[in-house]
């Protein structure tokens, strides 16, 4: 592994992972012993296998690890194999209503099934010929339980979905797999409420290791998304808890994966990319701080080496948080001072403070030896 060492301070040390049974969905790892990953769910019929596969294509791009395609049909059925023998991530195919799509996923060669137990008639009369089947083609199955689609005795029960009614569905369905001694499982539970989501989670974490998928369900457009599997998954991360996650919002998957990705670089479980440290507004900042952040960040967003870059506003911060970035400036009276590795370089006006940015930072990016688009993922800055 090399090691790019532009200045940037070591990450800190989140909490200890929850220790987990492992699954290999493909060349995927998932549990404690893997890096936490990124989903997401393609848009496009299932059964139009160029547009699956291109958005596929995207999505890998955008860093997304493993990725889900819905399966309604028999026609998506048939259309599986060569989504899953063509897509450079791993494919798990998304199963309700009807069991006979979850042995054609497994036929398929998907690298996982996801099933929802709530809404697939009689599931739990077929758990023994899922999991025959699964443990021949060493395909994990995902159980996906969902505040709208919980079990309606689950339902009766408890009277709404309450995070100890999802957890009691999951563990539930988990047991029948181990009755048939098929333990390749990973469960999530999700509801749009975080407080709900996050309770059920840690209720599931208490009671068994299996690999949990996180996500808050149907969050939102991106904003409220955004916010709600934000302060949902950091909640649970920091306590160890999650081996994978999707963002859901109601927004171009590709929007899904980015986001997903910077929460996980935020909490450092991620390698960290291009990082912009801004001023907020403030009546102190002497340049336009906005244009500026949003002009090097443009300039820099196929930036795929870490590389943290302070772009500060006035006197009062600027010089300390451009002094501890690997490159910054501490802007005031028209003019800005360009700091590399800590230390003045060069005085440079406002209008030329955007070009000279990106000027150190590729120039940074040369010495380090890597491509700008497609760095080594595995490097870490420290």
């Amino acid at each position: 592994m090399m090691t790019v060492n532009l200045g940037m301070p070591a990450p800190a040390a989140l909490a200890p992972r929850r220790p987990t049974r492992q699954l290999r969905l493909g060349p995927v790892g998932v549990g404690s012993d893997s890096p936490v990953s990124v989903q997401s769910m393609t848009t496009t019929p299932t059964v139009d296998v160029n547009a699956t596969l291109q958005q596929i294509a995207e999505l890998t791009a955008a860093g997304c690890d493993i990725v889900r395609v819905a399966c309604p049909s028999a026609d998506d059925a048939l259309a599986l194999p060569e989504i899953a023998r063509k897509s450079p991530i791993p494919v798990i195919a998304d199963i309700h209503f009807q069991p006979r799509y979850v042995f054609a996923a497994i036929e398929a060669g998907c690298a996982g099934v996801r099933v929802n137990p709530g809404n697939i008639k009689k599931f739990d009369d077929r758990i023994g010929e899922i999991a025959q089947a699964a443990r021949e083609h060493r395909t994990p199955i995902r159980i996906g339980v969902n505040a709208g689609s919980l079990d309606p005795r689950l339902i009766a029960k408890h009277g709404r979905a309450t995070p100890e009614a999802l957890a009691e569905s999951a563990l539930w369905e988990a047991s029948l797999f181990a009755e048939h001694d098929f333990h390749d499982i990973k469960i999530s539970v999700k509801h749009n409420d975080p407080v709900v989501m996050i309770r059920a989670y840690e209720i599931l974490a208490a009671q068994c290791d299996y690999p949990l998928h996180l996500g808050v369900t149907e969050a939102g457009p991106a904003f409220q998304g955004t916010i709600k599997s934000a302060v949902a998954f950091g909640a649970l991360l920091r306590q160890g808890i999650g081996d994978t996650i999707r963002v859901s919002l109601s927004a171009p998957p590709v929007e899904e994966v980015k986001v997903g990705a910077q929460i996980l670089q935020a909490l450092n479980l991620r390698p960290r990319k291009l990082e912009i440290v801004s001023c907020p507004s403030c009546a102190r900042a002497q340049v336009d701080v906005y244009r500026l952040a949003e002009e090097v960040t443009a300039g820099l967003e196929d930036m795929g080496i870490p590389m943290r870059i302070a772009v500060m506003g006035c006197v009062v911060n600027g010089p300390g948080e451009a002094r501890e970035a690997d490159l910054g400036v501490a802007s005031g009276n028209g003019k800005g001072q360009i700091f590399v590795r800590g230390k003045v370089v060069k005085t440079v006006p406002e209008s030329a403070i955007v070009e000279t940015l990106i000027e150190e930072a590729l120039r940074l990016a040369e010495e380090s030896g890597l491509e700008l688009d497609d760095a080594d993922p595995a490097v870490v800055a420290g």
